[in-house]
């Protein structure tokens, strides 16, 4: 049960914090949702320094795992609304924005998972 609360409070957080992020960064005028992109860029990097402390001489417990990485950065990040906001450039015909945003997306959060990991690590 401990578990489930950690993970709540975490996802809730993290919730807040990305919609309060598209709030400010998404763009209705051009449509290009840099809240979006900037939660998953910011949440991938997070996730990479979480992971790499937790798995660096036990540096962070099980508990303040699941609450970090698998609660805020879980509530943080949406693949949901990458998903959605992906049909609507494509729904719309803007297949050079789609394109971009896609692979931007991709390679960006990969390599910031691997720089979070990295910077841990030395």
């Amino acid at each position: 049960m401990k578990q489930l609360l950690l993970v709540f409070l975490g996802g809730g957080i993290g919730s807040v914090l990305r919609f309060s992020l598209g709030k400010w960064l998404n763009n209705s005028e051009n449509g290009i949702p840099y809240g979006t992109f900037a939660a998953n860029i910011i949440g991938s990097l997070l996730i990479g320094i979480i992971l790499g402390l937790a798995a660096k001489n036990n540096t962070l417990s099980d508990n303040q795992t699941l609450f970090l990485a698998t609660g805020f950065c879980g509530g943080f990040t949406t693949f949901s609304t990458f998903a959605y906001e992906n049909h609507v450039f494509l729904k719309s015909g803007d297949f050079g924005t789609f394109a971009v945003y896609t692979i931007a997306s991709f390679i960006v959060g990969f390599l910031a998972v691997f720089f979070g990991m990295y910077l841990i690590k030395n």
